[in-house]
């Protein structure tokens, strides 16, 4: 099935749903409001198993709003929010996770002193005997975390090596793998990339992309277009707490979206002056009608 609409800023939006299968989660013209202070406006968002949404923005986009909205930290004020097909209206995160909705923030919520195993299972410690001589189960725990871990494509030569010793990009990949592991059907991810260098961003979007194979409805939240575009099914680009842009990865291309992530609408229409400043490159600039004009239709035979 194929949904298309116009988005404030005057994107065509335009996307192409998996025939029979319905979102894990949904937000239809969901936003929030602090008072008199509008954070989110009119947001819709689709999540599938197995694909990867890609959420993108500049700071002050609205994209940590949306996270609390989902993750249920925050309450929206309108719109629908629902899940498998049902509305929710979340209080706390608990409430969340129990309807597999799991949050990696990007201080990944570790002790760093601690050992991998034990912050793999940190709030979720298994135990054995009972009580009062219930004690951690420590042998089953590393068995358990090397076993996820590999699952994830992640090999780990030391389990009992503190997390903090780990890169970036591993500690990272120790996050999701736990996620994975207790339970979570829909995997947000908070700028997961936004401080790593190439090669620790290369080996975190693998496995985003490992954790989409294995049947979970990522979102990626990122303001890299080109991290994005390696691993994301649909990208949505919010501007000011607005939909700016909501498109399929065949109605769109790596340049398109990096147009409008960059405010590229913005720049098009002030181009005639900036072609006035001295210095100024404005070749390069996208026309008005580029950024207006509908994007590519998906493949014949979709309906």
């Amino acid at each position: 099935m194929t949904s298309k609409g116009t988005g404030i800023h005057g994107a065509v939006l335009e996307d192409t749903v998996p025939p029979g299968e319905d979102p894990l989660v949904e937000l239809r013209g969901a936003g929030k409001s602090y008072g008199n202070l509008r954070a989110l406006h009119g947001v819709d968002l689709t999540v599938h198993a197995g694909r990867v949404t890609c959420v993108l923005g500049d700071n002050g986009a609205g994209k940590s709003t949306l996270i609390k909205i989902i993750s249920g930290l925050h309450r929206h004020t309108e719109g629908d929010f629902l899940v498998d097909g049902r509305p929710v209206r979340f209080s706390t995160p608990r409430e969340a996770l129990d309807q597999g909705i799991a949050t990696v923030y990007q201080d990944l919520a570790t002790i760093p002193l601690m050992p991998v195993w034990r912050n793999f299972f940190l709030g979720s410690e298994m135990t054995k005997g009972t009580w009062p001589l219930r004690r951690l189960d420590i042998a089953r725990m590393k068995e358990t975390a090397d076993r996820e871990l590999r699952r994830m494509g992640i090999v780990l030569d030391d389990l009992e090596q503190p997390i903090g010793t780990l890169s970036g990009g591993q500690r990272q990949c120790v996050a999701i793998a736990r996620a994975v592991h207790f339970g979570a059907r829909v995997l947000i991810l908070d700028e997961p990339t936004a401080a790593l260098g190439v090669k620790q961003s290369g080996v975190v979007l693998k496995y985003i992309a490992a954790a989409r194979d294995r049947g979970l409805g990522v979102i990626f939240i990122t303001h890299n277009p080109h991290h994005a575009y390696m691993v994301g099914d649909h990208f949505t680009v919010l501007r000011l707490g607005t939909l700016e842009l909501s498109a399929g990865r065949g109605d769109i291309t790596l340049e398109e979206l990096t147009d409008h992530m960059a405010g590229g609408a913005e720049l098009a229409a002030l181009k005639h002056e900036l072609a006035q400043v001295r210095g100024a490159d404005v070749e390069e600039l996208p026309e008005e009608n580029d950024l207006t004009a509908p994007v590519a239709h998906p493949p014949e035979g979709t309906s």
